[in-house]
């Protein structure tokens, strides 16, 4: 079982595929996601590794988040998500992940966060009928009816389909085919649609429910210079940190 990748979503397009038809397609940016921190059996009682993605400024973290990042020579992180692992799939720390981690024909489950859609109804929320629209319904059209029982067990039952919060969870959607990898611009095309807004953050793993290629990198496809793209990014980090008045001294100088 290898580790997944933090992706973010940039929108949906389409291709045509070799018989002329169209095919729905997702684009995934993978950009700056690194492995943080591996769990160990002898540490933590499982095995995983824990991604990081989403550069931001280190003043915006607390200050045990920014050691955790300068003590493993990462750049400061926003976004943190672990993933199961095998014990010979563990890529190590400061390994970056990039889209050569999938090959074309695969199939993969994206997890993202659905968008949130307030409080509705049991009609909008679970496709209910409503209510007949006469005979002795008044103003309660679109309710949706009795949720209880008699004097027993006289409570309503959990997860009992109700009006409340729509959207805003958790979702993985399974068994998406990979059509387009782009390494130059890093990114993932899947085919369908992915759960989640665009710019939305969504972790992208191998199908459970399908068989893998044979000639997937395993643990992971190898990033040229890792530690030269981590060092120009603390460097860029850095120079946006300088005030304007320290800039132009030094310039000075």
């Amino acid at each position: 079982m290898r580790s997944g990748v933090l992706t973010q979503k940039l929108g949906m397009t389409r291709m045509y595929s070799e018989n002329g038809t169209v095919v729905p397609l997702t684009l995934l940016s993978v950009k700056d996601c690194y492995v943080v921190d591996v769990k160990t059996i002898e540490r933590d009682g499982y095995v995983a590794v824990q991604l990081g993605t989403a550069l931001t400024k280190p003043q915006r973290l607390n200050n045990a988040q920014k050691q955790v990042f300068v003590k493993k020579e990462l750049p400061a992180l926003r976004i943190l998500q672990e993933c199961r692992v095998s014990d010979d799939a563990v890529v190590p720390v400061g390994e970056q992940l990039r889209a050569e981690h999938f090959i074309v024909g695969q199939y993969v489950d994206v997890t993202a966060t659905t968008k949130g859609k307030g409080f509705a109804g049991a009609m909008k929320r679970h496709n209910f009928g409503g209510l007949r629209a006469t005979h002795g319904v008044s103003l309660t059209h679109r309710s949706h009816g009795s949720t209880g029982h008699r004097e027993f067990p006289g409570k309503v039952f959990k997860n009992k389909r109700m009006a409340g919060q729509m959207g805003n969870t958790q979702v993985t959607q399974q068994s998406l085919k990979v059509l387009v990898i782009d390494t130059e611009n890093q990114l993932i095309g899947v085919q369908g649609c992915v759960p989640g807004a665009n710019k939305g953050w969504v972790l992208v793993r191998d199908a459970t429910k399908k068989t893998l290629p044979a000639d997937l990198p395993y643990p992971t496809a190898k990033a040229s210079d890792n530690k030269a793209v981590i060092a120009e990014t603390n460097n860029n980090v850095a120079e946006d940190n300088i005030p304007a008045h320290e800039s132009t001294e030094n310039a000075a100088e």
